[in-house]
């Protein structure tokens, strides 16, 4: 009998909660959202899962954002802006940094291989007096 490695429901719903979303959610709201489901769900399964998804490439890290590192289900290349006021993070699209890695590698003589651009600033929701912390 073949046997799955590392396979479990809650593994399972724990990449489709960061994958299905926008938010760029901490292991902290993905614990919460998973939690009513799964009641045995531990904070502790939640970050080794979300470390071993990102250690095998599978989501990225956009980085710490007010204490919390924040996933990225989206593991194509682009850029993201987070908010200084509500620490939202939003996905940037165009402008590729794929471009940006093939500049710096023929420029400097090196293998670019991945290039992270984060924008910072005030949302519009912030901007506009509408935004709210996360």
């Amino acid at each position: 009998m073949e046997k799955r490695q590392n396979y479990s429901r809650k593994r399972e719903a724990i990449l489709k909660a960061v994958r299905s979303t926008k938010l760029h959610p901490s292991a902290e709201w993905v614990y919460h959202m998973l939690k009513p489901s799964y009641p045995d769900l531990s904070l502790g399964t939640v970050y080794r899962n979300l470390s071993q998804f990102k250690n095998d490439g599978v989501i990225s890290s956009v980085g710490t954002v007010n204490g919390q590192e924040r996933f990225d289900g989206t593991t194509e290349p682009h850029s993201h802006f987070i908010c200084s006021k509500c620490g939202c993070v939003i996905d940037v699209e165009g402008g590729s940094s794929a471009q940006a890695c093939s500049a710096v590698s023929q420029r400097y003589g090196v293998n670019a291989e991945r290039c992270d651009v984060v924008f910072r600033g005030v949302c519009a929701s912030c901007k506009s007096g509408t935004g709210s912390a996360s």
